[in-house]
């Protein structure tokens, strides 16, 4: 573990393509400040506050620490993670039901016989629920998420803004400052609420996850005026609170923690920084000397494992159309390095640089014979799509939609062994689920592209090893074209008449 105060490194190593690996890094946050007094929280916690203790947090700035996780019934695996026995696609999981792993997908050829003998049906820690209880438009909204998840409503209706907030609490997750995560939290402000005696106004957002721990639930109020910072939070699940923060003393930069223990004292109190996610904290104070230690400490990791796995793809056109500068070989959100992405596709893995031709083929305009990509002399690369005449068409003559399409294709075949994310690399890959976050899914693509993407991310996804959640403009329609439900995708729409939806 690094001292306190030293920074560890922040981009992972690149990892063998293909593989789900994640960095060095594993939980980070932020001490400082002094022990909290007494005072009471204003307006936006709306959580019951925790006792203070009079401890002082590690004096620190940012640090990085590793340590085993710390969670149970997951036994030691190998190889890609839970297969199936069939290629068809999964069926949509009904709202209020848990999601349960897949037993059917579509294997990479060549892995059959592997996944077959070495089946795992594991649950990988993952998100099941997102709450806004107050943010922007949206009130009392709960979204259930399955494997293939499309928001859709009227343009207003706040799909951009859910799918913010869950790119923000994985930011929280991941160790980021409220800063960083919300850089704008004025926006995330209700319009309507009414500031307290004080002037202070905030919102309340959370989230469910699911695995090995089963259902864990984070609640969490910030504060967004006069200053930012965290006023409550709470980690709950099968009946037991596992982690309690309130705000007591607004005067200091810090709240009061409350976690569950046993032995002679029920709950541990400590204070916390005010600017970070105390649940990413709990692994750095919590021992696990005892089983209900032990449980706290697998409530947290799983919460903060389901949230760090997350990559929000914007794939922008115009960025994708110049030559790519050689890099590490991660796609970035954007997605302007993708051809040389896709040159280490070609390099590394064959099948499913394969198996992304066949769906290149398909998707786009024109006889498709194929992907090449090539150094260039001043040190770009260069992709182009190979037709059975002439040189081939380069990335910068396609349309917007086959660039969006390529891009998002890509993604779903390789997962997080490509993405710049951050995932944790003390957590075996096999257990680990990527989840892409998609706004604007259907930007520049006709229906006959957005069907293929939906028909390869619901195949994907019954594997396992990662999930879609994405904001559709139009509703979608299945392959053949008529409208109906797509198999393994749940549509929710959001917003109607008024602004905000009710609870699903």
């Amino acid at each position: 573990m690094p001292a306190a105060g030293e920074a560890g490194p922040r981009r992972r190593e690149r990892a063998p393509f293909g593989a789900v690996s994640g960095s060095r890094t594993a939980w980070r946050g932020k001490g400082g400040g002094h022990a909290a007094g007494r005072g009471s929280p204003g307006g936006v916690a709306g959580l019951s506050p925790a006792s203070p203790d009079g401890g002082k947090p590690p004096q620190a700035k940012r640090f990085v620490a590793e340590r085993r996780v710390y969670l149970p019934h997951m036994p030691p695996t190998s190889g890609l993670g839970p297969a199936a026995q069939d290629a068809e696609s999964p069926q949509a999981v009904p709202p209020g039901t848990d999601d349960a792993p897949a037993r059917s997908a579509a294997r990479v050829p060549g892995q059959a016989g592997r996944a077959d003998r070495n089946a795992d049906t594991t649950p990988r820690p993952h998100l099941t629920e997102l709450r806004l209880s107050a943010y922007a438009g949206h009130r009392a909204t709960v979204l259930r998420l399955g494997p293939v998840t499309l928001l859709t409503g009227p343009s207003g209706g706040g799909k951009s803004t859910a799918l913010a907030a869950c790119a923000a609490l994985a930011a929280l997750g991941n160790g980021a400052p409220l800063a960083e995560a919300f850089p704008d939290p004025r926006a995330a402000v209700p319009e309507n609420a009414r500031p307290d005696p004080q002037r202070r106004r905030g919102f309340r957002i959370g989230c469910v996850s699911d695995g090995p721990a089963g259902p864990v639930r984070l609640d969490l109020a910030v504060q967004a005026e006069p200053e930012l910072r965290v006023v409550g939070e709470r980690l709950s699940g099968d009946g037991v609170v596992y982690l309690e923060t309130a705000l007591r003393d607004p005067a200091r930069r810090t709240v009061q923690a409350a976690w569950h223990t046993a032995g002679n004292a029920a709950v541990t109190r400590a204070p916390l920084p005010d600017d970070l996610l105390g649940t990413t904290l709990l692994p750095l104070r919590v021992a696990g000397r005892t089983k209900e230690q032990r449980r706290v400490l697998a409530a947290a990791e799983q919460t903060v494992l389901a949230l760090r796995s997350l990559f929000p793809c914007a794939a922008d056109p115009t960025a994708m159309r110049p030559p790519a500068p050689g890099g590490d070989g991660l796609l970035r959100r954007d997605c302007a390095n993708l051809a040389e992405v896709l040159h280490r596709a070609a390099r590394e893995c064959r099948t499913r640089y394969g198996l992304l031709e066949a769906s290149v083929r398909e998707g786009c305009a024109g006889v498709v014979d194929g992907l090449a990509t090539e150094l260039l002399p001043g040190g770009g690369i260069a992709a182009r799509l190979l037709r059975p005449e002439g040189p081939g068409t380069p990335l910068s003559r396609l349309g917007d939609g086959e660039l969006r399409y390529l891009a998002m294709a890509l993604v779903l075949f390789t997962g997080p062994g490509v993405l710049d994310v951050d995932p944790a690399s003390e957590v075996p890959g096999a257990l680990q689920t990527l989840t892409v976050l998609a706004d604007d899914f259907d930007l520049h693509l006709d229906e006959r592209q957005a069907a293929l993407l939906l028909d390869l991310a619901a195949r994907m996804a019954a594997r396992g090893h990662i999930r879609l959640l994405g904001a559709l403009s139009r509703p979608p329609a299945p392959p053949g074209g008529s409208p109906g439900a797509i198999p393994g995708v749940r549509l929710v729409e959001v917003g109607a008449a008024v602004r905000g939806t009710p609870e699903r």
